[in-house]
């Protein structure tokens, strides 16, 4: 019985590849040192699934910064900003399409379907003149063939490809992007022939948006592309790989009759009605590879209940064409549990990283061959009943407390327009009003305090004394530039969700249980693993501190319920919305705790509310109603005059701009920039919006420094929009990723260009 692994993490155990990247961004290293890092640890990756039997190992599923950006590299579809001019694409103009360089911004990014990891979006049109411009794939497969790893070549599906992208700037929105297939494909037919001569004998194309909702036109496109790519395939084992959510019965049809297709891989874990579509009708013959070890959460597979399913499915296709796999890459989970020293035997016992689960897939294709590993077996079954039965895992007051939310909406007693007019009178702000995100640059000093108190080498006093001083530096700083409405820089906070968490109860931490988000961002997901509660204020006294320092108002600033849910490795044995409520019970603690101390001005971000929406249109109602309640719980309880903020990133928002409403924020600041201002495009169409709102001014992701004139541009495509009344000017996100020499002059650009439209506006009266 034979074993799959869909993809594997990139960053390395220790975050190796992440310090590369880096290291070589700062040119304090070499394109030479970056590349013998990267090949280290694919070769330690090959040779792990080798050494640990998996059948069918990927390749090319290794980035340096994502999959899709690799995709666009190798069909040459660079945007003529970068001034490409042909040839293999080197590091200079692939890192510049992520990141954007000094001259030019960089690509839109956002997320990768509901996951926190990201994704570069290709920009095409009609007079894109596509090549064979990277090899990346072949080099990859070459590399482990010399290695002894026979490897399944991996590539984004040329329809996945183009329904991911987004017209160019300057192409008509209505641009079909489908009608882009018969330019692609022969670049396609190109990368397999070279695979086929390297000595492939299998390839895999993942196609996840199979799993969305789709119309016929958008499905007759993959049966069009696999037609035209048949006689290419001839000869080699070819297999399409879906994942995230159930496909439609449509969908099930189109993939199961694509020509020159070999298996099909499927996401049994987020997709279990897929089941019934595979018992009702599988095609003779065919390999189904059964996605049953769970690659987005870091949870111990029941491998019991996991060998019943292969066994009920080994029925239906057959033994010898049953493959088990995971549900999807592993990219999304942590590497590896035997790197975590601190946590304790009984959590630890609970779960299963990258490593783990390759593992696991291992043990149940043995077993399902009729060799299982027995003792495996038993102490998982151990670990499960563990886990049920544990009270460190119920609080029996939160679920009462939880059960009390309902038949109430929690919204607050006075409109949003009322409720502006008392903040005004309180805060006295100009109209267009500056403010930041939250974080400010994380420097080395900071992060060597931080690392130095949690290892006990310097006194608590000492630790307090650090980050007062780095308060204080924040607040001078933003006093200096003259910004409206401040914020202390979150100097405490390594991560927003992590911060939140480790003073939560229900929560466990890994060391390195890190995550890749994009490029060499990594977040390391608190483990949610029983009920939620907030045992003492968690950010009153750093709050407190930093609004004694001003005389302007200080924001305090808070990880939303919704945010924190969906940043986490989240606890499978209840609804998700559960868990959900009682993380913003929590919040409501805290949200009130700052209120008494002074604060008047409350950030709550909820920057991967859109993130968590399911892939299926038919559950987004039931989503949407949830995580918007869990938000209005937060702070149903404030005054009038207190004002609340929240925050979003790098999403589509544009579907669920009713929901965001919905939510009943004083203030919400949103990405923009990057995305080039299609958010604005819903107000254009007539949405009414009345509360604050300020869409980024700049794309806080890239080292570039936008110029006054352009942030004045981008606030003046704003006000033709949106009521001068009601604007906010700020950056697209927080600041930590980035270094003081770039956020100074952005940030005084910024406020410079706020004034100068004060000025126009006030002369135009």
């Amino acid at each position: 019985m034979a074993s799959h692994i869909v993809g594997y993490p990139r960053m390395g155990p220790k975050r190796e590849l992440k310090f590369a990247l880096e290291s070589f961004w700062d040119k304090k290293s070499s394109a030479e040192d970056l590349q013998k890092v990267a090949a280290d640890l694919r070769s330690s990756i090959w040779k792990q699934m080798s050494d640990a039997g998996i059948k069918y190992i990927p390749s090319n599923t290794f980035s340096y910064y994502d999959q899709v950006l690799d995709a666009t590299s190798m069909l040459g579809a660079v945007p003529p900003r970068y001034g490409w001019s042909g040839g293999e694409i080197g590091f200079d103009t692939y890192f510049s399409m992520a990141r954007g360089n000094a001259s030019v911004p960089a690509m839109e990014m956002t997320k990768w379907f509901d996951t926190n990891y990201h994704f570069i979006v290709p920009e095409l049109g009609p007079d894109v003149n596509f090549s064979y411009a990277s090899h990346k794939a072949v080099d990859e497969y070459k590399e482990a063939k010399a290695l002894g790893v026979n490897t399944v070549p991996v590539l984004i599906g040329p329809v996945s490809y183009l329904l991911l992208s987004k017209p160019a700037k300057g192409v008509d929105k209505t641009f079909s992007l489908l009608s882009l297939l018969p330019k692609i494909l022969p670049i396609y037919k190109e990368v397999i022939s070279d695979l086929k001569a390297a000595g492939a004998s299998w390839i895999q194309f993942d196609e996840p948006t199979l799993v969305l909702d789709l119309d016929s036109h958008k499905l007759q496109a993959f049966t069009a592309a696999y037609d035209d790519l048949e006689s290419s395939l001839s000869g080699l084992n070819v297999l399409i790989e879906t994942y995230f959510a159930d496909l439609t019965a449509e969908a099930y049809k189109t993939l199961i009759g694509l020509k020159g297709v070999t298996a099909y891989g499927l996401d049994l874990v987020r997709g279990a009605q897929t089941l019934d579509l595979v018992k009702s009708n599988f095609p003779k013959g065919k390999y189904l590879f059964a996605g049953v070890v769970d690659g987005r959460n870091i949870w111990a597979n029941d491998l019991a209940a996991s060998l019943s399913t292969l066994k009920e499915l080994e029925a239906v296709v057959g033994k010898e064409n049953l493959v088990v796999s995971t549900s999807c890459s592993l990219l999304h989970t942590a590497v590896d549990l035997v790197n975590e020293t601190k946590l304790d035997d009984e959590i630890k016992s609970w779960l299963a990283f990258a490593a783990q689960k390759v593992v696991e897939v291992n043990a149940l294709a043995k077993a399902l061959a009729g060799q299982k590993d027995e003792a495996f077996f038993s102490a998982n079954a151990a670990a499960q009943a563990s886990r049920k039965s544990s009270p460190r895992v119920t609080n029996e007051a939160v679920q009462k407390a939880a059960a009390a939310l309902k038949g109430s909406d929690h919204r607050r007693a006075t409109n949003v327009s009322a409720r502006l007019d008392a903040q005004q009178k309180k805060l006295d702000l100009p109209i267009l009003p500056t403010t930041t995100i939250g974080s400010f640059p994380q420097t080395l000093e900071l992060r060597r305090v931080r690392r130095e108190f949690k290892a006990n080498k310097i006194s608590e006093d000492d630790y307090i004394k650090a980050i007062k001083e780095e308060i204080k530096k924040v607040v001078d700083l933003q006093e200096e530039l003259d910004i409206d409405v401040l914020v202390h820089g979150e100097p405490e906070r390594n991560d927003m969700v992590e911060y939140f968490g480790e003073q939560l109860s229900g929560f466990a931490f890994t060391v390195n249980g890190w995550v890749q988000s994009y490029g060499s961002r990594c977040v390391k997901p608190p483990i949610i693993y029983g009920d939620v509660s907030r045992p003492k204020p968690m950010t009153v006294f750093w709050s407190s501190t930093a609004q004694s320092m001003t005389a302007r108002p200080m924001k305090g600033m808070l990880t939303g319920p919704v945010t924190i849910l969906n940043w986490s490795f989240v606890r499978n044995d209840q609804p998700r919305f559960e868990t959900c409520y009682q993380i913003a019970l929590a919040i409501k603690d805290e949200v009130e705790d700052l209120e008494k101390a002074g604060i008047n001005v409350i950030q709550i971000d909820e920057a991967a509310l859109r993130e968590g929406l399911p892939l299926r249109k038919s559950e987004h109602a039931f989503y949407l109603k949830w995580a918007v309640h869990s938000f209005r719980i937060t702070n149903c309880g404030v005054q009038d005059t207190t004002q609340i903020h929240t925050h979003m990133c790098y999403s589509n928002f544009n579907d669920i701009i009713h929901s965001i409403i919905d939510m009943d924020a004083d203030v919400i600041t949103i990405e923009n920039s990057r995305s080039d201002e299609k958010l604005l495009s819903v107000f254009r169409e007539g949405v009414k919006y009345g509360a604050g709102i300020g869409p980024g001014v700049y794309d806080i992701h890239s080292p570039r420094i936008p110029s006054t004139e352009e942030i004045a541009d981008r606030i003046n495509k704003m006000l033709a929009v949106l009521e001068t009344n009601i604007l906010w000017v700020n950056p697209d996100c927080g600041l930590k990723t980035r270094k003081y020499a770039e956020v100074k002059p952005a940030l005084n650009n910024m406020v410079a260009a706020a004034k100068l439209l004060r000025t126009q506006l006030a002369s135009a009266k």
